[in-house]
């Protein structure tokens, strides 16, 4: 392409851009550059078939492309659970929820018990589960907060930190299989949108609990 073209097209995508954006005052430049990226050099992938020959008898209440994002969501969180899992099965540390509550830890002093399990996005009853068994392991250590003595505070063990930094290597690689095919261009493109997915998301799950789906749908202008 010569620059001219180059020109045009940049601006073509920034209308576009801007016409899906027309509620908003103002964006960011790295939005603006997420978006390109969705659009450079994309070539269309079928996905592979998983229901069965009826699938198209049952009634359509979304189109197929977010049913698709639903479901490949969902799978590639089983995909990356097993590499996980092959990661650390020498370890001590038998789920993929003890690893991401130890690696947390290990970046911090120490937390409140209720502000962990909030940052990992759990329940607090399987929240508790994951802190039991990392404490009966001797990963982290828990003691009573001094400014609420209602509340627990969290610290990792010098036993919890050395195996951390035992499994971090593999735990890497397992990073590099589940980026798999994608490009470099792709990756960048994929970790913006996904970081862009769970600003909005968390942003509901500590906040706005107590909406339905149908409010969740009129707060986004779907419903």
């Amino acid at each position: 392409m010569t620059r001219r073209e180059i020109i045009t097209t940049v601006l073509d995508h920034f209308f576009d851009f801007e016409s899906q954006n027309v509620n908003r005052e103002d964006y960011s430049f790295g939005e603006f550059i997420g978006y390109l990226n969705s659009k450079a050099g994309t070539d269309p992938v079928e996905m592979r078939k998983i229901s069965g020959e009826k699938a198209d008898s049952l009634p359509v209440y979304t189109s197929k492309t977010l049913s698709d994002i639903s479901i490949l969501l969902v799978l590639m969180y089983r995909y990356a659970r097993g590499y996980i899992k092959q990661a650390m099965k020498e370890s001590p540390l038998h789920t993929p929820d003890e690893f991401s509550f130890l690696i947390t830890l290990m970046t911090c002093k120490s937390m409140r018990k209720s502000e962990l399990i909030s940052r990992q996005v759990m329940e607090k009853t399987s929240g508790t589960e994951v802190i039991k068994r990392l404490i009966n392991k001797g990963m982290i250590t828990e003691r009573s907060d001094i400014s609420d003595r209602r509340g627990k505070m969290l610290s990792i063990t010098p036993a919890g930190s050395e195996e951390i930094l035992r499994i971090l290597p593999a735990m890497g690689n397992v990073s590099e299989i589940i980026a798999g095919n994608l490009s470099d261009v792709e990756i960048n493109t994929l970790s913006y949108l996904l970081r862009k997915l769970d600003h909005f998301h968390n942003d509901i799950y500590l906040s706005k609990k107590e909406l339905s789906l149908d409010e969740i749908l009129l707060m986004i202008g779907k419903g």
